[in-house]
């Protein structure tokens, strides 16, 4: 599916209130790791209440050990403190990469805004080198404003 068809499918999921707010992340991410081909572990991560770090929220891929991540450590610490996207095209060229899988060759992470506020992201990684454009970031800005509408 292309993005654009993708963007009326994370509306309907965002729009099922009788489904908790994990249950809707869930289902955004299967619906991402299903339709595009090289996005082959998509996950949220959220601020962790008033401390500088990140909690992993609701995932598909392989299960990963960094379910934690202090603000500034890695792709995902630096973009909260950064409140810019990060793209990865070789992960292996990155200093503060923090490894999950060997297969990862590309990382990309958005953040979310409430009220101009980064209270999360977006976290994709890719099994294919240098997969991501600037098509990837509009569509992941896109999905990550639906999702600031159910936090």
């Amino acid at each position: 599916m292309t993005f654009e068809a993708l963007k009326p499918e994370i509306k309907h999921i965002v729009a099922q209130h009788s489904l908790s707010v994990d249950d809707r992340l869930l289902k955004i991410c299967e619906l991402l790791e299903t339709h595009i081909d090289y996005y082959n572990w998509v996950g949220f991560y959220f601020k962790n209440g008033d401390k500088l770090e990140l909690k992993l929220g609701p995932y598909v891929g392989e299960p990963t050990d960094h379910t934690i991540i202090p603000f500034g450590k890695g792709i995902c610490g630096q973009v909260a403190v950064s409140n810019q996207n990060f793209v990865v095209p070789d992960v292996s060229a990155q200093d503060n990469y923090i490894a999950c899988s060997i297969t990862v060759k590309a990382e990309i992470v958005v953040p979310i805004f409430i009220n101009g506020e980064n209270i999360g992201q977006i976290d994709i990684d890719s099994n294919t080198p240098d997969p991501f454009t600037e098509s990837d970031e509009r569509f992941l800005e896109f999905v990550c404003k639906e999702v600031a509408k159910i936090i």
